[in-house]
């Protein structure tokens, strides 16, 4: 069964670049409702600790070096199908492979600075929601 909610983080490219406020107005009309959001800079010890399911692979440390470059937008995301959803809207890893009106179509640079990162799957949407929020900042 789907779950309801999944996570976002607006990359350090796309905050950079002046991109978060198109990127929510595509979450926003895409239908999905903003149950926690903040504006925020992982430490590199916070970024490996976040991707640390990736640190066997060769890209671990520029993703953890790219990700802690600057302030990001992490948001929790609610909708029925929210996982699945969201990464239809995001579209490919790779921009050069996304679909057309995707996130990463409009807003991202390359397959590195990707714009957005999106949950992969409801366990992962849960656990990543816990990582950057608490109970209490969830509305």
């Amino acid at each position: 069964m789907s779950g309801n909610i999944t996570l976002t983080m607006i990359k350090p490219d796309a905050v950079r670049n002046n991109h978060i406020g198109g990127i929510l107005k595509m979450i926003n009309e895409a239908g999905f409702r903003i149950v926690a959001m903040k504006y925020t800079k992982l430490s590199s010890e916070k970024a490996g600790e976040f991707y640390a399911v990736h640190k066997e692979r060769p890209f671990y440390g520029e993703l953890v070096e790219f990700m802690s470059s600057g302030p990001i937008v992490a948001a929790i995301l609610e909708k029925k199908n929210a996982v699945e959803d969201f990464r239809t809207l995001i579209g490919a890893t790779n921009p050069a492979n996304a679909a057309d009106g995707t996130i990463r179509k409009m807003y991202a640079t390359s397959l590195g600075e990707n714009a957005v990162h999106g949950s992969d799957s409801d366990e992962n949407a849960n656990l990543e929601s816990d990582f950057h929020f608490s109970k209490v900042e969830r509305f």
